[in-house]
């Protein structure tokens, strides 16, 4: 008997959702997968799924929610793994890499509140909820005189802790929201003139080992070129900017045709320093325009920005 295709997912409701997406798309490209057993889906927690009583930044970073699941492909516990790419760290781990980039879903965040209130109407002092830097430096930046507080667990949890008052607002990513089914308690979709998302939002990328061909060939036709050269400019900009969940980078490409837009932003916690910067060029240059993109900001930054 084949062994099954293993995929290594994390146990949230939106990991798994994005896990069985996976798999439905290399059954519809190879319907031989279909066969029962033919693809395994498997469970892994992550130190960041254990941790939620720190913020990422303090607790040390994107890679708590990849470092189990890249432990399972180098030990060979699992064939590929399933991330949101936000949460994938700039640098992978020798003989790992992202080999397939789904078509990546609506980049932009969505805000709730218990009152209906936008980010703009909120009353002054409201408490907003959120657990990353990101959020709450381009919040404070709009709004200095809300107060913004830690806010960590699965979508689900975020928005029982919302309907139990310990918080008057928080955000979230609309793409995961959407595979999830649960777009109707948004209050607002912030444009991204209001919340730029942060890098590679949307996208799920697929990992595996360098070595593994057949693993590669089965994905080859679940790859969205689009969405390879938009998250290749927003990831080369974190890339030269050695950004992590301590630092607070928003970036967006965009294309039209075989032209790609990029806009990026860095910003101090408190939101009172931004620094932005702006690329278009062709499609094909998009990790060089993300970089060169991410040099202009470092440039202007001052000493020690990046230091918590």
């Amino acid at each position: 008997m084949t062994e099954p295709l293993r995929i290594g997912t994390r146990g949230s409701p939106l990991a798994l959702a994005q896990a069985h997406e996976t798999r439905d798309r290399l059954i519809a490209a190879h319907p031989h997968l279909a066969a029962p057993g033919a693809i395994e889906i498997v469970v892994f927690k992550t130190t960041g799924d254990r941790i939620l009583d720190r913020t990422l930044a303090e607790a040390g970073g994107k890679g708590l929610f990849t470092k189990e699941l890249e432990e399972a492909l180098l030990e060979n516990r699992a064939d590929l793994a399933v991330h949101s790419m936000k949460d994938v760290p700039t640098w992978l781990p020798d003989g790992l890499e992202i080999s397939t980039l789904l078509p990546r879903e609506d980049p932009r965040d969505a805000f709730f509140s218990r009152d209906g209130h936008d980010i703009d109407s909120l009353p002054t002092g409201s408490v907003v909820g959120t657990a990353g830097l990101r959020r709450q430096a381009q919040i404070l930046e709009r709004r200095p005189d809300l107060t913004v507080v830690p806010f960590r667990g699965n979508v689900q949890t975020r928005l029982a802790k919302l309907d139990a008052g310990e918080v008057d607002a928080t955000l979230l990513a609309l793409a995961g929201l959407r595979r999830l089914g649960l777009t109707e308690r948004i209050t607002a979709v912030l444009e991204t003139g209001v919340m730029l998302p942060a890098v590679a939002q949307g996208a799920i990328g697929i990992e595996i080992r360098s070595a593994d061909d057949k693993t590669r060939a089965l994905l080859e036709p679940l790859h969205c070129a689009d969405t390879e050269a938009r998250v290749g400019a927003e990831r080369a900009l974190l890339a030269m900017l050695d950004g992590s969940c301590r630092t607070p980078i928003a970036a967006l490409a965009t294309l039209d045709g075989d032209r790609l837009s990029l806009k990026a932003k860095v910003l101090s916690p408190d939101g009172k320093q931004v620094f932005r910067a702006e690329r278009s060029g062709a499609a094909t240059d998009a990790a060089a325009l993300g970089a060169d993109a991410g040099a202009e900001i470092k440039a202007v930054l001052p000493p020690n920005f990046f230091l918590p």
